[in-house]
């Protein structure tokens, strides 16, 4: 089978390595991929965004099997022109996709169906959002509502947090003129994926990320700096609860809506003394959570998400190794806000070559047989092992043989897990 995967980030690259393991797959393109991926596929420049651009390239190639890994090609509807055009692919509708790009109808959603969320406010006009902030008690979060890179979320520490973050959104700094305010929800975040057929729901293993920049969890979000599976704080009474009144809820909603969910549906959790709250949903992968997740499935990816894309899922069962994994973000000095470009990254070698360790690419470009680094997440430094104090050494060590000094992590990716070890 030839497919097509979609992106050029850490989670592509670990579609794409996991994917070239299925023997179904004869040939395997990215687009537009990254160093890494260059290893595993053939990287193709594409308008991954232009639907009709996507399609013309498709047919002549022959592609047979399309995944879509980022949520901005899914939001502009090209997972609905490639199966127009009659090839198959794994990603939700532009219709089933304002789960992500809009916050707000994520909370219409839960409404609809039941699921427990946060009380929220929207707001088109800031004056009318910064006077709503001063009549709460506490500091709220603050969401862009829109697609921001997982930047758009801002969990106010103070009222001058939460007015800044007000101004930030309105000034156009996340791409939309449109604000979210929720109660601060207090517990534990976790992540729970579930492939959907539309119909039939079947959860993955769980994870936990870390979304903000600084160790102890201080600092602006990001798209992620490390991640770890499974994550503790989801038991599986736990994990049962929000697949009941969360998940499988919401995909029943979207289906009565008419606009069924086919693809991956991604639950932010709050773990709170209540139980399980829906921070937010997204229609992809998470990254750095896919990392993790495709170290640990013993199963065909592959055919998983075929049997997703073909409504197929209800025979299909996943397994999971035991070992746990955890992914290290490496990312350029400055990030999340600038950082530069087209520093030389060595030791990666000698990092791939310790026992347990993987490295998934995210930023990455190859110049004059060098890798530089081309984004602000640029390298997932990814281990497993016996325990996850284990796999965390691993990883770290693998950090420590890696040479970038323009580059940064955080040194307490998998905390929460390893403080309830004995």
């Amino acid at each position: 089978m030839r497919i097509l995967i979609m992106g050029g980030g850490g989670r592509e690259h670990a579609l794409a390595w996991a994917v070239a393991k299925s023997r179904d797959c004869t040939a395997l393109f990215c687009a537009p991929g990254n160093a890494g991926i260059a290893e595993v596929a053939e990287c193709v420049s594409l308008p991954i965004e232009d639907g009709a651009a996507v399609v013309a390239w498709a047919r002549e190639a022959r592609i047979e099997f399309v995944i879509v890994g980022p949520e901005a090609p899914l939001v502009a509807g090209v997972a609905d022109a490639l199966r127009a055009a009659g090839i198959a692919t794994f990603g939700p509708s532009a219709a089933a996709a304002q789960l992500e790009a809009s916050k707000s109808f994520t909370h219409e959603i839960a409404a609809a169906c039941g699921a427990p969320m946060a009380a929220h406010a929207v707001f088109d006009d800031p004056e009318a959002a910064l006077a709503h902030l001063a009549t709460l008690a506490a500091p709220p979060v603050v969401k862009a509502d829109g697609l921001a890179a997982g930047k758009g979320v801002v969990v106010a520490e103070t009222a001058d947090e939460a007015r800044a973050a007000v101004d930030a959104i309105f000034a156009g700094q996340f791409g939309t003129a449109r604000a979210v305010i929720e109660e601060r929800l207090i517990g534990e975040e976790a992540s729970l994926f579930a492939l959907s057929d539309g119909e039939t729901v079947l959860p993955l293993a769980t994870a936990q990320d870390h979304k903000r920049v600084g160790e102890g969890d201080t600092g602006p979000n990001t798209g992620g700096m490390g991640a770890y599976s499974p994550a503790p704080v989801m038991t599986d009474a736990v994990t049962e609860q929000a697949m009941a009144e969360i998940v499988r809820p919401a995909v029943a909603e979207m289906a009565r809506r008419g606009t069924p969910f086919a693809g991956v549906l991604y639950a932010g959790l709050m773990i709170t003394a209540e139980g399980p709250r829906l921070i937010e949903f997204n229609v992809r992968f998470g990254d750095p959570e896919c990392q993790v997740l495709a170290l640990r499935l013993g199963s065909d990816l592959l055919a998983a998400l075929r049997a997703a894309a073909e409504g197929r899922l209800a025979e299909h069962r996943l397994d999971w190794q035991p070992e746990p994994a955890i992914t290290v973000v490496m990312a350029a000095k400055g990030y999340p806000g600038a950082y530069a470009k087209g520093s030389v990254i060595g030791g990666l070698d000698a990092a791939r070559k310790l026992e347990g360790v993987t490295l998934f690419h995210a930023g990455t470009a190859e110049k004059g047989g060098q890798i530089t680094a081309s984004g602000g997440r640029v390298l997932n430094v990814s281990a497993t092992g016996p325990t996850l104090a284990e796999a965390q050494a691993r990883a770290y060590q693998a950090v420590d043989a890696i040479d970038w000094p323009e580059g940064f992590c955080r040194r307490d990716i998998g905390w929460q897990a390893l403080a309830r070890e004995p």
